[in-house]
């Protein structure tokens, strides 16, 4: 079996034009040149630039996440739209992230992880155009949809995608990056927002899109998606595509079809395999974490933020401003923390803090109304506000994105 693995290494490392090889025994791998043997790497180009296309996609989210913040008053004037239809058009997206997520796992099984985001980056810039030309409410609104179609379907496949292509090593940080740029895509939503109109900033978030237009076609497939539809023989190309040249990828290989052809045999139970026994805390875990976003009120301090500082008796500039860089700040923090400090961790401090913060700024709200503490409740609404976001981050959000790579997360050993 050694003498097997050896010689398929040596075969793939030739095939890229490594001939001086040496194998070193008491590695037990394949060197190169002077016979040191070959490691994998953990970060090369090509999965830099699959992690940019990634991190395009999320800051695209974010941008229709953070949209109908600055814009409420603008698109309300231009359209003559009533206060209810403007909360019609602020939750159509959710609405469409519940039609793309409904299908999301099937379309990229069935059309692959690079298709599938080829497709939705055209739905992506035809929804900003959508919305940046509209003259009527319903082509408006049908253009929100189009956005939210395509983040239902981009929450599941990106750190799907990522943990698929990356090692066990960096998966963490990789796969916190979506979540981090989701965070500026808001915060820039925020701030160029408070400074153009909602047609012209409609069409800058369309840059996201027009930006991985081209990398999409250098990226790689998904080599756990091409061992599950059986394209075998592209597995070891990806594999040295990814992890670099000279990398020794064989036992990789091995693992990735052994662990897909695992998941063809426990598969034929059907869906009721995940409600056994030996699955309730994992399913009870995710199940949770997804209730806890949607129900959480993610959503509605994204939309309303600008809202939520002027109704406290905030400036809407300098708390958009202030809450932008709050992001950046503690999205960055969340990605030096997720991999040293562990997952459960950080989601049980986020959580409390998320709680905290909600009272906080409902407190503030509360006393307003009282006409009590008048000049601190919206210092209040602001640090209640911070300390959501911030939790959210680098806590709640990315984790959130891991439920949806929880097989690889725990299951895989590469």
């Amino acid at each position: 079996m050694e003498q097997q693995r050896t010689e398929a290494t040596e075969s793939l490392l030739v095939r890229q034009g490594n001939n001086n090889l040496v194998y070193n025994e008491e590695n037990s791998g394949v060197g190169v040149g002077d016979g040191g043997s070959v490691a994998v790497s953990d970060v090369t180009t090509i999965l830099g630039l699959s992690t940019y296309v990634a991190a395009c996609i999320a800051f695209g989210s974010g941008c229709a996440l953070g949209y109908s913040s600055p814009t409420q008053f603008s698109i309300m004037e231009d359209l003559g739209l009533s206060v209810a239809e403007f909360s019609f058009f602020g939750s159509i997206l959710s609405i469409g992230s519940l039609l793309g997520a409904a299908i999301s796992g099937k379309i990229t099984d069935l059309l692959g992880r690079k298709l599938t985001m080829r497709i939705l980056n055209l739905f992506y810039i035809g929804g900003w155009l959508a919305i940046a030309f509209t003259k009527t409410p319903w082509l408006l609104d049908l253009g929100r949809i189009s956005l939210g179609f395509t983040i239902g379907i981009f929450s599941y496949l990106m750190p799907i995608y990522i943990s698929e292509i990356t090692t066990k090593n960096v998966r963490g940080r990789f796969t916190a990056i979506p979540a981090l740029t989701v965070g500026w895509g808001i915060s820039f939503m925020y701030v160029v927002g408070s400074f153009v109109s909602w047609r012209r900033l409609a069409l800058i978030a369309t840059i996201p899109g027009l930006l991985q237009l081209l990398p999409l076609f250098f990226i790689p497939e998904s080599p756990r998606w091409l061992a599950k539809v059986g394209r075998d023989e592209e597995i070891e190309d990806v594999l040295l595509c990814l992890r670099g040249n000279k990398a020794d990828i064989f036992n990789e290989a091995a693992e990735i079809k052994d662990f897909v052809e695992s998941l063809k045999s426990s598969s034929k139970e059907g869906m009721l395999e995940i409600f056994q026994k030996k699955y309730v805390r994992q399913l009870l875990t995710v199940a949770g974490m997804i209730i806890l976003m949607n129900l959480g009120g993610v959503n509605a301090f994204a939309f309303y933020s600008g809202v939520i500082f002027v109704s406290a008796g905030l400036s809407r500039m300098v708390g958009l401003t202030t809450l932008a860089a709050t992001q950046t700040i503690v999205g960055i923090v969340g990605i030096l923390l997720i991999d040293k400090l562990g997952r459960r961790p950080l989601l049980l401090v986020s959580t409390a803090v998320l709680c905290f913060s909600s009272f906080l700024t409902g407190l503030s709200f509360f006393l307003k109304e009282l006409n009590l503490w008048e000049q601190g409740s919206p210092v209040l609404a602001l640090i209640g506000l911070l300390m959501y976001t911030g939790s959210t981050i680098v806590g709640v959000h990315k984790l959130f994105c891991l439920c949806f790579v929880f097989h690889s997360s725990i299951s895989t050993t590469y």
